[in-house]
């Protein structure tokens, strides 16, 4: 059962970002900021959210093994492995997309000029998709290893 605390601590980075957002909508569409500083601003906020919830993981998972907390049922491991597999899918799918999105209108470009050029401009594209696959490799290898 999830107490009142843990519930408040669960809400407390998503109110966080949801505000961001707001906040960060609103003043560009009143034309106070560019689209670079909000982005920027979206994505500090988002560093400032994981490092403040990566540091409570550790606190937490200090406290476990130190015996002020109860432990877990599977202990802190297996959170922090959790953690490990949602980064390595995450941060490899972002990575997937920025490379298939700058790749693939450069190979429609290519392929228009010269249809030849199909079959070398889908190679680029594809290793784009393999960095979102190895991660979600790895991210199944933490798992089943936990």
């Amino acid at each position: 059962m999830i107490t009142l605390f843990e519930s408040i601590m669960l809400a407390v980075p998503v109110l966080f970002l949801v505000g961001s957002v707001v906040y960060a909508y609103r003043t560009a569409i009143k034309g106070r900021r560019s689209r670079k500083s909000v982005v920027l601003s979206q994505i500090l906020s988002f560093a400032a959210v994981a490092a403040v919830c990566l540091t409570a993981t550790a606190i937490t998972a200090f406290a476990v093994e130190s015996g002020d907390a109860p432990a877990a049922k599977d202990g802190s491991a297996f959170g922090l492995a959790m953690i490990g597999a949602a980064l390595a899918t995450g941060i490899s799918g972002i990575g997937g997309g920025i490379a298939v999105g700058n790749a693939a209108p450069a190979a429609i470009g290519a392929t228009s000029e010269d249809p030849k050029a199909f079959g070398k401009a889908l190679i680029f594209v594809a290793l784009g998709e393999g960095v979102a696959l190895y991660g979600l490799l790895v991210s199944i290898l933490i798992i089943s290893k936990v």
